[in-house]
């Protein structure tokens, strides 16, 4: 009996061991928590490009559409022009009589007509290739006009089947200085062609341009392309642009009466030969430069190596230029002509 009892007694803490385990198994589960929902008020920016020919950030993630050149008229009769205001890219040459004629691009604004337009000259393929896009003209001389249609840009030509309902002539106005276009619906027409490749290279403001930074400070600058083509421009710190005068020292407006006005003039001088009386400015090649931006301009040397490329601009250091974001007027001024730059 004894030895059944120390039996029995070491069976006793094994039994109430058990008896622990099976009331721990029938426990009920911890109950865990949600987690705290967490959300954000952060608003993703619209996404920014920059404009190809200003160097301007806008909003949206492509270049826009394809450029539209005209050849815009300078003659006293075709003041004030229509649509010269809102330009990204003026190029001014020298035409028959010491006249000056433009090339003016459009792409990052069209205004709903421009002009008046005239005719085609030898030099301007050269200039239009490398933007692509069209060229709007009012026709020329046989040959001019077959060397603008084998360059890379559409030719929508006044006279034209399909720029009918796109180019008019203004009643309030003398022929020829009266040949209009609905830029708008031009380029929608067209709309296909890819936008320009970027012409310049832009610093990310005016401040930090080439000039701006390593300059001289400049109050005003003054050309002679030819006899009766000496416009020039003069810097209005307070609107932090530079001023267009025309030939005789007058305010050059546009159709408004606004002052035209350019945020970076870029003076290129140029070799200009003459067939059969008509000159044609040579922008392949090189030669001497300024550049002008934020009230100070900058000596370079520009470079172009072809019809489809655009001009380049090295400074002194080697260094290529960069422009303030906005608008630029290019005046390609003879060799045989003048650039004048005043101090302030």
């Amino acid at each position: 009996m004894q030895g059944f009892r120390r039996r029995a007694s070491l069976l006793v803490p094994t039994v109430i061991l058990a008896a622990a385990l099976v009331g721990c198994s029938s426990a009920e589960p911890a109950v865990e928590e949600p987690e705290p929902t967490w959300h954000s008020d952060y608003e993703a920016p619209p996404p920014v490009s920059i404009a190809p020919l200003t160097g301007v950030a806008v909003e949206g993630s492509g270049a826009g559409g394809p450029s539209l050149a005209a050849k815009i008229d300078n003659h006293p009769a075709a003041r004030p022009q229509i649509g010269l205001a809102q330009t990204d890219i003026v190029f001014e040459e020298l035409v028959e009589g010491g006249l000056t004629r433009y090339v003016a691009v459009w792409q990052s604004h069209l205004p709903p007509v421009i002009g008046p337009v005239r005719s085609i000259r030898p030099m301007d393929p050269d200039i239009i290739s490398p933007l692509g896009g069209m060229v709007a003209y009012s026709g020329g001389q046989e040959r001019f006009v077959a060397m603008m249609k084998q360059a890379p840009v559409y030719n929508a030509i006044h006279g034209q089947s399909d720029t009918a309902s796109t180019f008019y002539r203004a009643s309030d106005r003398r022929a020829p200085h009266n040949v209009l276009v609905k830029a708008p619906e031009l380029v929608a027409q067209h709309a296909e062609l890819p936008p320009p490749a970027q012409y310049f290279a832009f610093a990310a403001d005016a401040a930090s341009s080439t000039a701006a930074k390593e300059g001289t400070p400049t109050a005003g600058i003054a050309l002679v392309f030819g006899s009766l083509g000496a416009p020039s421009w003069t810097w209005d710190a307070a609107a932090s642009v530079w001023t267009r005068s025309m030939t005789g020292g007058a305010p050059d407006t546009d159709e408004t009466g606004a002052p035209l006005t350019a945020k970076n003039v870029v003076v290129v001088r140029v070799p200009v030969t003459v067939s059969q009386d008509i000159p044609k400015t040579e922008s392949i090649g090189s030669g001497e430069a300024w550049v002008s931006s934020g009230g100070a301009t900058v000596h370079a040397t520009w470079h172009k190596g072809s019809a489809t490329e655009p001009i380049r601009l090295i400074d002194d250091h080697g260094v290529t230029v960069r422009l303030a974001p906005g608008n630029t007027w290019v005046e390609l001024v003879p060799t045989a002509g003048s650039a004048t730059f005043t101090a302030p």
